[in-house]
């Protein structure tokens, strides 16, 4: 059974960082592409970032250079290091991983396992 929990979230001001964690049970992280979502309250789920088990990564173009995926295969644990954090960011964070090879890791469709979300939350 694939369980994924993220962790790291909190309140923080804007322009400051945080690292949330997605640890996973049940999947080895580097053989699958894992991403992370987001959702804030009344809008759609969307993507902000991905690693293939090639490790090429891919970010929303509003997180891209802010942003950073990563993983820790020995953790079996994938990151998301935020930086420059600003009020749009606060959201739900997801952790989202696919058994499908060769997918369009921007789309949540071709997911098929989430975590429960962690809560960041940029104060102005």
């Amino acid at each position: 059974q694939v369980q994924l929990v993220e962790s790291g979230g909190g309140l923080v001001q804007a322009g400051h960082s945080l690292r949330l964690s997605c640890a996973a049970s049940g999947r080895t992280v580097s053989y699958y592409p894992m991403g992370w979502f987001r959702q804030a309250p009344g809008k759609e789920r969307e993507f902000v970032a991905a690693i293939t088990r090639y490790a090429i990564t891919s970010y929303s173009d509003s997180m891209k250079g802010r942003f950073t995926i990563a993983r820790d295969s020995a953790k079996n644990t994938v990151y998301l290091q935020m930086n420059s954090l600003k009020p749009d960011d606060t959201a739900v964070y997801f952790c989202a991983s696919s058994s499908k090879p060769g997918i369009s890791v921007n789309r949540k469709e071709n997911y098929d396992y989430w975590g429960q979300g962690t809560q960041v939350t940029v104060s102005s």
